[in-house]
């Protein structure tokens, strides 16, 4: 699934940034071994596409544009990856990418609304899609084409929450909603179908009247694609994409490890893959 607006040039481009935003986070990791480095390597590619394949409407001079895009992180902890990307569009200086964790940072080891760019406090897991919803639901009330992205993992997908938020969009038509699934098969105990089978997910959230679409998580062509098409006018419904991901990405040690969210990485490890160029495989 190739998508028309996404040239050679530019799939080349958000490789390279995809890259760059895994070599990043592996060194926020190294400098601050508390943050979740499993979690945030397995959905770089979709926020890559969002922000550098021009999906995303935002400015970061002015972080609460009115006419923005709004992009909510549920699984907070897992989204340490978003921090070299809003450094490098200019949300805050890249120095900060070097303070990350330490007592006068804004950089936390879960993000909050002090860091320009993010909308919301995502903390405890399961609040992102119903705050999701009452934002669809005031753009709409306003009038706003604007859209609402938010993104969760698999296991939130345990919170009765979120399922409360996909019953309330689906019965008010939030088209103007698209909810972004991490399918990366764990959670923080373990395989996320032992602990809790939500599985499969596409007739769930059909049920509720959502336009479900799954795509490889990796696959930038791919994912480019379906989030194209989920921004793009269409039914009144909300869009759901499922990213099939690989939690701790280009890590083997992470990838084999059914307990890796909560692996801490040793400094040499991340030094010889940065250095070996071990990374994501394309």
């Amino acid at each position: 699934m190739v998508h028309p607006n996404l040239s050679t040039e530019k799939h080349l481009l958000l490789r390279k940034k995809a890259d760059w935003v895994w070599t990043e986070t592996l060194r926020i990791h190294a400098r601050s071994p508390e943050t979740r480095v499993a979690s945030s390597l397995s959905p770089i590619e979709m926020l890559v596409c969002l922000y550098y394949g021009g999906l995303l409407a935002f400015d970061p001079r002015n972080p609460r544009w009115e006419a923005r895009d709004r992009l909510i992180i549920s699984k907070g902890h897992g989204s340490i990856c978003m921090y070299p990307i809003l450094a490098d569009l200019g949300y805050f200086a890249m120095s900060e990418l070097e303070r990350v964790c330490k007592l006068d940072s804004f950089l936390g080891g879960i993000p909050d609304p002090v860091i320009p760019g993010y909308e919301t406090v995502n903390g405890s897991l399961g609040h992102g899609p119903g705050v999701a919803c009452g934002m669809a639901v005031a753009l709409k009330r306003k009038q706003s084409r604007n859209k609402v992205f938010v993104m969760v993992g698999d296991g939130e997908l345990d919170e009765g929450a979120v399922w409360e938020a996909i019953m309330f969009a689906g019965h008010h038509r939030l088209d103007n909603l698209v909810m972004l699934v991490d399918s990366n098969a764990k959670c923080m105990l373990g395989h996320s179908r032992e602990i809790m089978n939500v599985f499969p997910l596409e007739p769930k959230f059909e049920a509720f009247g959502w336009l479900t679409m799954t795509v490889d998580g990796h696959d930038i062509p791919a994912v480019y694609a379906a989030l194209a098409e989920c921004a793009a006018s269409g039914p009144a419904q909300p869009r759901v994409l499922i990213a099939n991901t690989v939690k701790g990405r280009g890590v083997p040690s992470l990838e084999r490890d059914p307990l890796c969210h909560i692996r801490t990485l040793g400094q040499q490890e991340i030094a010889e893959l940065i250095g070996g160029g071990c990374g994501p495989r394309v």
